[in-house]
């Protein structure tokens, strides 16, 4: 007999074991969904394959009072419904956990394990008797697992009921097909297990004033709120739901209302060196262009970067990074692009990079990423990844001020053309490395040639040694001036330790779980997340005032620990580096475990009395 599990009300995981193309998505949100609608805070993520259809797919659930958005590293309940996958999801549960599978189909290895309850339920043998046809009898069982859940966790059957109605708002006859399914799981779980188990929900009032979003849809619609009137474009996974999202939101928010025209250019080039070439005339002719790509299409748009960095064009650029090296595992998560993308091009450049942590700032710093490429003119590249980009997130509302104003920088306007002596597009006239720019069209007076070759502070070509030595030393002033204007590092300190950590973008939530881990177990540290490159003074403070450093990463080189070193005074014996790179989302589990293991000799061989805060 397992063991008693102890009751646990909103504060587990459940893991959804299936086979991708089979309709498990549409199950897994509503699940997701009704628990958020009953006011409890639950985050999903979804582990799909990169085909379309057949191999295994997995849908993880963590419903958390406590409002954290990272993975626990514990599964509290499979639904194991992929006998190719049984052996592995078994192992995966939690002693004391439960396993739920479709008994139809005696399974006697499943019993194997005595520290874990397995409830069969004959999901097959129940759609076949209450459906028709091969492909709607697989759709129904995935629903119908979503009713066993229900009575198991004690969701309202109302709630689901009006999502179903919401979803299926086009297509009413769906609800009563799916609503059966669910009833047919919910009614069969109640009539053979007891229910609630002692892992389940309980009404609360925790997410008012927030939504359900992923970072993909969140960008999109913060760059329809920046003025972005050009989208170029090639379709690459994680990247391409960026776009279809962006169009979505210009279909309805770019069109003028007299005429029907669309007020914004939708286009999917050939390649991604297309897609590139596209944004950076789009803005060197004064419209707010981006492109949306990952790893492999920064490494094909490495030379239109470099051009833009030297010829000092704006340009903006979301790359949702993936699993690589080369194609790699294109649904698997990863921060590997960060040297890529901080140093993209051949020859001196530096480029200036955004870490969203999630899908409200992926909203915020698309506005950010616009206003900084055209303040400084240069490329900006925001840095998300497929765990912020494609899956669901708990944030708060997002928020709009329609005072908003974009930045558009050091741009001259005909009249103040008219009023110089003469016009030079690369000479500083600020000390800021940041000079004035002109838009094609607007008067003769201010054209110049807009050079990827040596060319002088007056924008004429040369191969003089020290005139091209001049040009590429403001710009390094134009970078010491980027590193005021990026947003600035989120630092909590407030544990007065002397030992920190440092990381950035989407492994802080599992940070913020950890250290409140760690905080129960003695451990206090103190943290920074760095929000973006160029390093603020903040974040060259925070290095210097700690003994010990855990920088924290998803990738297998260091890369965030290389950039530390390269571009910031820390001394490289502090840094300790926690490395996770098997594409799945980093979990607070892994962070704790390493903190410990490295604490914990050190703490046995201090002197008595010592401690690292």
């Amino acid at each position: 007999m397992p063991p008693a599990t102890p009751a646990r009300v909103n504060d587990f995981s459940i893991k959804i074991a299936t086979v991708n193309g089979t309709g498990s998505a549409s199950a897994n949100t509503l699940l997701m969904k009704s628990i958020f609608r009953s006011g409890i805070p639950v985050m999903g993520k979804n582990y799909f394959p990169s085909n379309i259809q057949g191999l295994p797919t997995w849908y993880e659930i963590r419903v958390t009072h406590d409002g954290y958005v990272a993975r626990s590293g514990r599964i509290d309940i499979m639904v194991a419904m992929n006998a190719e996958t049984y052996a592995r999801d078994v192992k995966e549960v939690a002693p004391g956990g439960y396993l739920v599978y479709d008994s139809t189909w005696p399974r006697p290895a499943l019993l194997k394990r005595e520290d874990i309850t397995v409830l069969g339920v004959p999901l097959a043998k129940l759609c076949n008797e209450n459906f028709n046809g091969v492909r709607t009898r697989i759709l129904m069982k995935n629903i119908c697992y979503a009713g066993v859940l229900a009575a198991l966790l004690d969701l309202d059957l109302e709630r689901i009921r009006a999502l179903l109605a919401e979803t299926y708002a086009k297509k009413p006859q769906l609800v009563d097909s799916n609503m059966q399914a669910i009833q047919l799981g919910y009614d069969y779980a109640r009539a053979n297990f007891t229910c609630p188990l002692p892992l389940h929900v309980q009404k609360m009032e925790a997410t008012a004033g927030h939504l359900m979003i992923d970072g993909n849809t969140a960008a999109a619609l913060g760059c329809v709120f920046a003025g972005a009137t050009v989208a170029a474009w090639y379709p690459i996974t994680p990247s391409t739901s960026l776009m279809d999202a962006y169009k979505m939101f210009a279909d309805r928010m770019r069109v003028d209302k007299e005429s029907g025209r669309k007020n914004f250019a939708f286009i999917q080039a050939e390649d991604e060196l297309a897609a590139i070439g596209m944004v950076i005339g789009a803005m060197w002719n004064g419209a707010r262009a981006f492109t949306a790509t990952s790893g492999p299409g920064i490494s094909l748009m490495n030379e239109f970067l470099g051009l833009a960095y030297y010829a000092e064009v704006p340009a903006v650029i979301f790359d949702i990074q993936r699993v690589g090296p080369s194609t790699g595992m294109p649904t698997r998560t990863q921060q590997c692009d960060l040297m890529e993308c901080a140093y993209a091009s051949h020859g001196d450049t530096r480029h200036v990079c955004l870490y969203p942590a999630n899908p409200e700032e992926c909203f915020y710093m698309a506005v950010q990423a616009f206003d900084l490429a055209e303040r400084l003119q240069t490329p900006v590249m925001v840095l998300s990844d497929i765990d912020i980009g494609m899956n669901d997130w708990m944030c708060p509302e997002l928020k709009w001020d329609d005072s908003y104003r974009p930045d558009r920088g050091k741009m001259l306007s005909r009249e103040e053309i008219l009023k110089l002596e003469k016009f030079y597009r690369f000479v500083d006239k600020d000390g800021d490395g940041i000079t004035y720019r002109t838009l094609p069209g607007v008067h003769p007076k201010a054209a110049y040639f807009t050079r990827g070759s040596g060319h002088t502070q007056f924008g004429t070509y040369t191969e003089d040694s020290s005139e091209y030595q001049l040009v590429l030393d403001r710009l390094l002033v134009k970078w010491a001036t980027a590193k005021k204007l990026v947003p600035r590092a989120v630092i909590d300190a407030t544990a007065n330790s002397k030992v920190g950590i440092v990381s950035l973008g989407s492994c802080d939530g599992a940070i913020h779980e950890a250290i409140d881990l760690l905080k129960g177990q003695g451990v206090g540290l103190d943290y920074m997340r760095v929000r973006a490159f160029p390093f603020s003074e903040d974040v060259e403070k925070f290095l210097a005032a700690h003994e010990l450093l855990f920088v924290v990463e998803q990738n297998r080189d260091a890369q965030f620990r290389a950039l530390l070193t390269l571009e910031s005074a820390v001394e490289k014996a502090k840094l300790r580096s926690l490395l996770h790179y098997d594409g799945l989302p980093i979990s607070s589990a892994f962070i704790v475990e390493g903190v410990l293991a490295e604490l914990k000799p050190r703490a046995q061989a201090a002197p008595k009395g010592a401690a690292h805060g």
